[in-house]
């Protein structure tokens, strides 16, 4: 588990290279949901590519990678020259979560279909873990 990144907002960013999940995907979940959440308001700066790799101890092409790919959903904005900030430009998207939950929702389905997990077989597992920790 690496450990790294504080915000200026007081934000732990973690990688768990045990979890099987890419380190890509990690990042790019994590920074949606702390957009999302509101943990980033609109207009706040996130740490620039750079210091996003050192800190976490990761690629810096990774991070770039991430950093293009919630741009292009509208999660956030570079400005040349000023930085990375928070944007609100997923909300006009249908397709995009509007909150943590939805979020975190998309994540756990994206992860099911990485690992193979048939579309009717995912609904079961929530069912049966909802069951496991009821009973």
């Amino acid at each position: 588990m690496r450990d790294g990144v504080t915000t200026e907002n007081t934000i732990q960013i973690t990688i768990d290279e045990d979890s099987g999940i890419p380190i890509w995907l990690q990042l790019r979940n994590r920074l949606i949901y702390l957009i999302t959440s509101g943990h980033y308001a609109v207009g706040d700066k996130l740490p620039t590519v750079r210091e996003m790799a050192v800190g976490l101890g990761i690629n810096y092409n990774t991070v770039s990678k991430v950093y293009q790919d919630i741009e292009r959903d509208g999660y956030i904005v570079s400005k040349r020259g000023r930085g990375t900030f928070a944007h609100d430009g997923y909300r006009a998207n249908e397709d995009t979560p509007s909150n943590a939950a939805d979020s975190l929702a998309d994540a756990f389905i994206q992860q099911c279909r990485e690992l193979g997990v048939p579309r009717r077989d995912i609904v079961g597992l929530v069912e049966a873990r909802l069951k496991a920790m009821e009973g």
